[in-house]
């Protein structure tokens, strides 16, 4: 008697294989804000001293933001994936808007034009974001694809 040879199985989603082990990723989940952190805290200092020469305030300011922004990045990926997609969302937005605005005034720019700037750089993130959460998860946060 023949017997049907068995089927792969179906994959229900289009996603790479995972090459990284789970120390990887833990790590990865810390050294990733740090690195931007520090690249941030890089650019908010050269912005204010504006090719001048570097002081002790200005290497503390870079710190200092770098740190918040690592900070602050940590706790969004941590918390944020828990949120409804819209607050999902939003909390990047601010996030984002928030960080875009700081550096940016940093500049010497006016104050009026560094928050229209932020909330330009707001908008387009709230749009892009809420469209990929939108379009990839349900209504309670659970991933579809």
């Amino acid at each position: 008697m023949t017997q049907a040879a068995p089927a792969p199985a179906l994959r229900t989603t289009s996603r790479p294989p995972d090459i990284f082990d789970e120390r990887t990723h833990r790590i990865g989940r810390i050294a990733v804000p740090v690195v931007l952190g520090l690249v941030y805290g890089y650019w908010v200092a050269a912005n204010n001293r504006a090719g001048g020469a570097i002081t002790g305030w200005n290497l503390l300011l870079g710190f200092a933001s770098a740190l918040v922004f690592a900070v602050a990045c940590v706790a969004l990926l941590t918390l944020a994936p828990r949120m409804p997609r819209e607050l999902h969302a939003l909390l990047w937005t601010a996030f984002v808007g928030c960080a875009f605005g700081f550096m940016y005034s940093m500049t010497g720019e006016a104050i009026w034009r560094s928050v229209g700037m932020a909330v330009a750089v707001a908008v387009v993130t709230f749009i892009a974001f809420f469209y990929r959460y939108y379009t990839r998860e349900d209504a309670f946060g659970r991933r579809i694809r």
